[in-house]
Protein backbone atom coordinates (compact mmCIF):
# COMPACT_ATOMS: atom_id res chain seq x y z
CA UNK A 1 0.00 0.00 0.00
CA UNK A 2 0.58 3.34 -0.77
CA UNK A 3 -0.01 5.29 3.59
CA UNK A 4 -0.03 9.08 3.42
CA UNK A 5 0.54 10.68 6.76
CA UNK A 6 -0.55 13.99 7.85
CA UNK A 7 -0.33 16.44 10.50
CA UNK A 8 -3.14 19.06 11.38
CA UNK A 9 -3.97 21.39 13.78
CA UNK A 10 -1.73 23.37 16.49
CA UNK A 11 1.99 21.66 16.81
CA UNK A 12 2.92 19.51 19.94
CA UNK A 13 6.22 17.91 21.11
CA UNK A 14 5.92 14.38 20.09
CA UNK A 15 4.96 15.12 16.35
CA UNK A 16 8.18 13.46 15.00
CA UNK A 17 8.48 10.69 17.13
CA UNK A 18 4.75 9.58 15.24
CA UNK A 19 5.86 10.35 12.00
CA UNK A 20 9.02 8.57 12.69
CA UNK A 21 7.33 5.45 14.38
CA UNK A 22 4.49 5.29 11.54
CA UNK A 23 7.13 5.33 8.68
CA UNK A 24 9.33 2.51 10.04
CA UNK A 25 6.85 -0.03 11.41
CA UNK A 26 4.98 0.87 7.84
CA UNK A 27 8.41 -0.17 5.83
CA UNK A 28 8.56 -3.28 7.78
CA UNK A 29 5.38 -4.24 6.38
CA UNK A 30 6.63 -3.70 3.00
CA UNK A 31 4.41 -0.14 2.01
CA UNK A 32 5.40 2.69 0.80
CA UNK A 33 5.31 6.06 2.50
CA UNK A 34 4.22 9.92 1.36
CA UNK A 35 4.02 13.02 3.47
CA UNK A 36 1.21 15.10 3.27
CA UNK A 37 2.14 18.53 3.80
CA UNK A 38 0.34 21.16 5.62
CA UNK A 39 -2.30 18.67 7.37
CA UNK A 40 -5.50 18.39 5.31
CA UNK A 41 -4.46 21.39 3.14
CA UNK A 42 -2.06 19.46 1.48
CA UNK A 43 -4.53 16.42 0.50
CA UNK A 44 -6.71 19.49 -0.90
CA UNK A 45 -3.96 21.22 -3.16
CA UNK A 46 -1.30 18.38 -3.66
CA UNK A 47 1.59 19.12 -1.24
CA UNK A 48 3.26 16.12 -0.79
CA UNK A 49 7.15 14.35 0.04
CA UNK A 50 8.12 11.19 -0.03
CA UNK A 51 9.21 9.45 3.42
CA UNK A 52 11.38 7.01 3.80
CA UNK A 53 14.23 5.86 6.59
CA UNK A 54 16.74 8.69 5.72
CA UNK A 55 13.55 11.17 5.81
CA UNK A 56 12.99 10.28 9.86
CA UNK A 57 16.62 9.79 10.65
CA UNK A 58 17.33 12.06 13.37
CA UNK A 59 13.93 13.84 14.13
CA UNK A 60 12.74 11.96 17.40
CA UNK A 61 14.02 14.62 19.80
CA UNK A 62 12.75 17.80 17.29
CA UNK A 63 10.00 19.43 18.57
CA UNK A 64 7.22 20.95 16.17
CA UNK A 65 6.85 19.23 12.97
CA UNK A 66 8.63 17.87 9.64
CA UNK A 67 5.29 17.88 7.36
CA UNK A 68 3.97 21.41 8.64
CA UNK A 69 0.88 21.69 9.88
CA UNK A 70 -2.77 23.71 9.73
CA UNK A 71 -6.16 24.40 10.61
CA UNK A 72 -7.78 23.52 7.24
CA UNK A 73 -11.35 21.97 7.58
CA UNK A 74 -11.92 19.57 4.62
CA UNK A 75 -15.39 20.35 4.94
CA UNK A 76 -15.48 24.41 4.93
CA UNK A 77 -14.39 23.81 1.40
CA UNK A 78 -16.07 23.95 -1.78
CA UNK A 79 -16.63 20.14 -2.95
CA UNK A 80 -13.60 19.49 -0.27
CA UNK A 81 -14.62 15.98 0.43
CA UNK A 82 -14.62 14.97 -3.47
CA UNK A 83 -11.27 16.88 -4.14
CA UNK A 84 -10.03 14.69 -1.50
CA UNK A 85 -11.18 11.36 -2.60
CA UNK A 86 -9.81 12.37 -5.98
CA UNK A 87 -6.28 13.85 -5.14
CA UNK A 88 -6.00 10.62 -2.94
CA UNK A 89 -6.98 8.34 -6.04
CA UNK A 90 -5.29 10.14 -8.71
CA UNK A 91 -1.71 10.04 -6.77
CA UNK A 92 -2.51 6.42 -5.84
CA UNK A 93 -2.44 7.28 -1.95
CA UNK A 94 -4.42 4.06 -0.55
CA UNK A 95 -5.05 5.04 2.98
CA UNK A 96 -4.24 7.66 5.91
CA UNK A 97 -2.79 8.14 8.95
CA UNK A 98 -3.97 11.24 10.76
CA UNK A 99 -2.38 13.36 13.59
CA UNK A 100 -4.31 15.66 15.32
CA UNK A 101 -6.59 16.53 17.79
CA UNK A 102 -10.25 17.19 17.88
CA UNK A 103 -10.78 18.99 14.59
CA UNK A 104 -8.47 17.48 12.79
CA UNK A 105 -9.32 13.72 13.99
CA UNK A 106 -12.91 14.92 13.28
CA UNK A 107 -12.42 15.33 10.08
CA UNK A 108 -10.82 11.63 9.72
CA UNK A 109 -14.04 10.60 11.18
CA UNK A 110 -16.42 11.92 8.40
CA UNK A 111 -14.08 10.51 5.83
CA UNK A 112 -14.18 6.99 7.06
CA UNK A 113 -17.86 7.14 6.83
CA UNK A 114 -17.46 8.11 3.35
CA UNK A 115 -15.13 5.29 2.55
CA UNK A 116 -11.61 6.59 2.65
CA UNK A 117 -9.17 4.28 4.81
CA UNK A 118 -7.75 6.92 7.55
CA UNK A 119 -6.62 5.69 11.06
CA UNK A 120 -5.96 8.73 13.70
CA UNK A 121 -3.22 9.53 16.43
CA UNK A 122 -4.21 11.45 19.28
CA UNK A 123 -2.77 14.91 19.63
CA UNK A 124 -3.13 17.92 21.79
CA UNK A 125 -1.13 19.50 24.46
CA UNK A 126 -4.76 20.27 25.83
CA UNK A 127 -5.13 16.00 26.60
CA UNK A 128 -8.77 16.84 25.81
CA UNK A 129 -9.52 14.44 23.36
CA UNK A 130 -11.95 11.68 24.66
CA UNK A 131 -11.27 8.16 24.67
CA UNK A 132 -7.92 8.34 25.37
CA UNK A 133 -6.11 8.64 29.15
CA UNK A 134 -3.51 11.09 27.82
CA UNK A 135 -2.10 12.74 24.57
CA UNK A 136 1.06 13.43 23.60
CA UNK A 137 2.08 16.92 23.86
CA UNK A 138 0.60 17.26 27.22
CA UNK A 139 3.34 15.89 29.73
CA UNK A 140 5.84 18.49 27.97
CA UNK A 141 3.43 21.34 27.90
CA UNK A 142 2.96 20.49 31.92
CA UNK A 143 6.30 20.44 32.40
CA UNK A 144 7.04 23.42 30.58
CA UNK A 145 4.09 25.23 32.60
CA UNK A 146 5.51 23.88 36.07
CA UNK A 147 9.37 24.90 35.04
CA UNK A 148 7.70 28.79 34.05
CA UNK A 149 5.81 28.62 37.94
CA UNK A 150 8.62 27.38 39.93
CA UNK A 151 10.93 30.54 37.95
CA UNK A 152 8.26 32.79 38.63
CA UNK A 153 7.94 31.44 42.57
CA UNK A 154 11.19 33.69 42.62
CA UNK A 155 10.76 36.74 41.63
CA UNK A 156 6.79 37.24 43.11
CA UNK A 157 8.57 36.58 46.45
CA UNK A 158 11.27 38.40 46.04
CA UNK A 159 9.38 41.88 45.29
CA UNK A 160 6.21 40.87 47.50
CA UNK A 161 3.84 40.07 44.07
CA UNK A 162 0.85 38.51 42.82
CA UNK A 163 1.53 36.63 39.77
CA UNK A 164 -0.78 35.46 37.55
CA UNK A 165 0.53 32.80 35.17
CA UNK A 166 -1.70 31.61 31.97
CA UNK A 167 -1.47 29.06 30.31
CA UNK A 168 -3.64 27.05 27.35
CA UNK A 169 -6.87 25.27 27.94
CA UNK A 170 -9.80 26.31 25.71
CA UNK A 171 -12.37 24.09 27.23
CA UNK A 172 -10.39 22.13 29.47
CA UNK A 173 -8.30 22.85 32.20
CA UNK A 174 -5.76 19.82 32.58
CA UNK A 175 -2.79 21.83 31.72
CA UNK A 176 -3.89 24.42 34.53
CA UNK A 177 -4.49 21.56 36.97
CA UNK A 178 -1.48 19.63 36.64
CA UNK A 179 1.07 22.43 36.22
CA UNK A 180 -0.62 24.22 39.34
CA UNK A 181 -0.51 21.17 41.40
CA UNK A 182 3.08 20.57 40.57
CA UNK A 183 3.98 24.35 41.09
CA UNK A 184 2.84 24.66 44.13
CA UNK A 185 0.16 27.65 42.75
CA UNK A 186 -2.08 29.31 45.79
CA UNK A 187 -5.13 29.35 43.27
CA UNK A 188 -6.09 27.16 39.71
CA UNK A 189 -8.79 28.67 37.69
CA UNK A 190 -10.03 26.14 34.90
CA UNK A 191 -12.87 26.23 32.57
CA UNK A 192 -14.85 23.74 34.07
CA UNK A 193 -15.50 25.66 37.01
CA UNK A 194 -16.57 29.33 36.34
CA UNK A 195 -15.21 31.70 39.05
CA UNK A 196 -15.65 35.21 41.03
CA UNK A 197 -13.23 37.48 41.11
CA UNK A 198 -13.97 38.31 44.40
CA UNK A 199 -13.52 35.01 45.62
CA UNK A 200 -10.17 34.71 44.29
CA UNK A 201 -9.47 37.87 45.81
CA UNK A 202 -10.35 36.71 48.95
CA UNK A 203 -8.49 33.91 49.05
CA UNK A 204 -5.32 36.20 48.13
CA UNK A 205 -5.82 38.61 50.91
CA UNK A 206 -6.16 35.71 53.79
CA UNK A 207 -2.91 34.46 52.80
CA UNK A 208 -1.41 37.35 53.07
CA UNK A 209 -3.01 38.56 56.33
CA UNK A 210 -1.91 35.17 57.18
CA UNK A 211 1.53 36.34 57.02
CA UNK A 212 2.78 35.24 53.05
CA UNK A 213 3.91 38.16 51.10
CA UNK A 214 3.39 37.14 47.61
CA UNK A 215 0.98 34.39 45.61
CA UNK A 216 1.02 32.72 42.19
CA UNK A 217 -2.36 31.86 40.31
CA UNK A 218 -2.71 29.91 37.56
CA UNK A 219 -5.54 30.09 34.95
CA UNK A 220 -6.52 28.47 31.70
CA UNK A 221 -7.34 30.93 28.59
CA UNK A 222 -10.56 29.84 28.91
CA UNK A 223 -11.60 30.08 32.25
CA UNK A 224 -15.06 31.83 32.91
CA UNK A 225 -15.38 34.77 34.60
CA UNK A 226 -18.02 34.91 36.63
CA UNK A 227 -19.08 39.15 37.18
CA UNK A 228 -22.38 38.68 38.98
CA UNK A 229 -22.45 36.57 42.02
CA UNK A 230 -26.49 36.03 41.93
CA UNK A 231 -25.70 34.71 38.18
CA UNK A 232 -26.84 31.74 36.97
CA UNK A 233 -24.66 31.44 34.04
CA UNK A 234 -21.61 29.44 33.02
CA UNK A 235 -19.62 32.65 33.01
CA UNK A 236 -17.85 34.20 30.07
CA UNK A 237 -14.61 33.51 28.18
CA UNK A 238 -12.03 36.84 28.11
CA UNK A 239 -11.64 36.92 24.10
CA UNK A 240 -8.68 38.86 22.35
CA UNK A 241 -10.63 38.21 19.29
CA UNK A 242 -13.84 37.44 18.03
CA UNK A 243 -12.42 36.01 14.59
CA UNK A 244 -12.84 32.32 13.74
CA UNK A 245 -10.74 30.09 12.50
CA UNK A 246 -11.88 27.16 9.80
CA UNK A 247 -13.29 24.93 12.86
CA UNK A 248 -15.45 28.01 14.22
CA UNK A 249 -13.13 28.61 17.32
CA UNK A 250 -13.04 32.10 18.33
CA UNK A 251 -9.43 33.50 19.81
CA UNK A 252 -8.67 33.12 23.30
CA UNK A 253 -6.14 34.80 25.75
CA UNK A 254 -5.81 37.77 27.67
CA UNK A 255 -7.58 36.21 30.73
CA UNK A 256 -4.38 36.91 32.60
CA UNK A 257 -3.92 40.31 32.16
CA UNK A 258 -7.52 41.32 32.71
CA UNK A 259 -7.27 39.01 36.27
CA UNK A 260 -4.16 40.84 37.02
CA UNK A 261 -5.89 44.25 36.92
CA UNK A 262 -8.54 43.45 38.95
CA UNK A 263 -6.63 41.68 41.54
CA UNK A 264 -4.21 44.37 42.26
CA UNK A 265 -7.61 47.10 42.15
CA UNK A 266 -9.40 45.05 44.88
CA UNK A 267 -6.50 44.01 47.08
CA UNK A 268 -4.27 46.70 46.79
CA UNK A 269 -1.18 43.96 46.25
CA UNK A 270 0.90 44.84 43.44
CA UNK A 271 0.31 42.54 40.36
CA UNK A 272 1.33 40.95 37.83
CA UNK A 273 0.80 38.23 34.38
CA UNK A 274 2.70 36.53 32.66
CA UNK A 275 1.29 34.62 29.65
CA UNK A 276 3.31 31.30 28.36
CA UNK A 277 1.32 30.94 24.98
CA UNK A 278 2.82 28.97 22.45
CA UNK A 279 6.18 28.12 24.77
CA UNK A 280 4.24 25.58 25.71
CA UNK A 281 3.82 23.82 22.26
CA UNK A 282 7.53 24.20 21.22
CA UNK A 283 10.72 23.16 22.06
CA UNK A 284 12.17 19.15 22.49
CA UNK A 285 9.48 16.41 23.91
CA UNK A 286 10.01 15.04 27.42
CA UNK A 287 10.56 11.29 27.35
CA UNK A 288 7.66 10.38 28.80
CA UNK A 289 5.98 11.80 24.91
CA UNK A 290 8.84 10.51 22.84
CA UNK A 291 7.53 6.81 24.58
CA UNK A 292 4.11 7.60 23.83
CA UNK A 293 4.36 9.32 20.40
CA UNK A 294 6.46 6.22 18.87
CA UNK A 295 4.21 3.79 21.00
CA UNK A 296 1.10 5.08 18.88
CA UNK A 297 3.07 5.38 15.74
CA UNK A 298 3.59 1.84 15.62
CA UNK A 299 -0.02 1.07 16.13
CA UNK A 300 -1.44 2.84 13.90
CA UNK A 301 0.87 1.46 11.33
CA UNK A 302 -0.29 -1.99 12.80
CA UNK A 303 -3.84 -0.81 12.52
CA UNK A 304 -3.46 0.42 8.70
CA UNK A 305 -1.72 -3.52 8.22
CA UNK A 306 -4.84 -5.04 9.85
CA UNK A 307 -7.30 -3.10 7.88
CA UNK A 308 -9.32 -1.15 10.82
CA UNK A 309 -10.09 1.68 9.86
CA UNK A 310 -11.96 4.49 11.30
CA UNK A 311 -10.13 3.40 14.29
CA UNK A 312 -7.31 5.47 16.52
CA UNK A 313 -4.74 4.27 18.83
CA UNK A 314 -5.31 5.28 22.36
CA UNK A 315 -4.27 4.81 25.42
CA UNK A 316 -5.90 3.44 28.27
CA UNK A 317 -3.98 2.46 31.84
CA UNK A 318 -0.53 1.50 30.52
CA UNK A 319 -1.82 -0.85 27.07
CA UNK A 320 -2.56 0.83 23.57
CA UNK A 321 -5.72 -0.20 22.41
CA UNK A 322 -7.84 0.59 19.41
CA UNK A 323 -10.78 3.01 19.48
CA UNK A 324 -13.14 4.20 17.27
CA UNK A 325 -12.90 8.16 15.96
CA UNK A 326 -16.31 8.73 16.56
CA UNK A 327 -16.05 7.89 20.16
CA UNK A 328 -12.47 10.09 20.33
CA UNK A 329 -14.36 12.98 19.09
CA UNK A 330 -17.82 12.91 19.86
CA UNK A 331 -16.93 14.59 22.98
CA UNK A 332 -14.52 16.68 25.22
CA UNK A 333 -12.99 15.05 27.72
CA UNK A 334 -12.62 17.72 31.17
CA UNK A 335 -11.04 17.24 33.71
CA UNK A 336 -13.02 15.48 37.04
CA UNK A 337 -13.90 18.07 39.25
CA UNK A 338 -12.14 16.06 42.19
CA UNK A 339 -8.75 16.74 40.59
CA UNK A 340 -9.80 20.61 41.99
CA UNK A 341 -10.87 19.33 45.22
CA UNK A 342 -7.00 17.94 45.47
CA UNK A 343 -5.74 21.30 44.28
CA UNK A 344 -8.06 23.32 46.51
CA UNK A 345 -6.56 21.90 49.70
CA UNK A 346 -3.40 23.70 48.96
CA UNK A 347 -5.35 27.74 47.86
CA UNK A 348 -4.74 30.16 50.44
Amino acid sequence: MKIGVLTGGGDAPGLNAVIRAVVRKSLLFGHELIGIREGWRGLLDNLYEPLDRNSVSGILHRGGTILATSRTNVYKEKDGEARVIKNMSENGIDALVAIGGEDTLGVAAKLAKSGVKVVGVPKTIDNDLNATDFTFGFDTAVNIATEAIDRLHTTAESHNRVIVVEVMGRHAGWIAAYAGIAGGADIILVPEKPFHIDEVCDIIKKRHEGGKSFSIVVASEGAKLMTDDNSDQDGSFILSSMKTDAFGHVKLGGIGNVLAEEIEKRTGYETRSTTLGHIQRGGTPTAFDRVLGTRFGVFAAELVEQGKWGYMAALKGNEIVAVKLEEAVGQLKTIDLKLMDVASTFFG
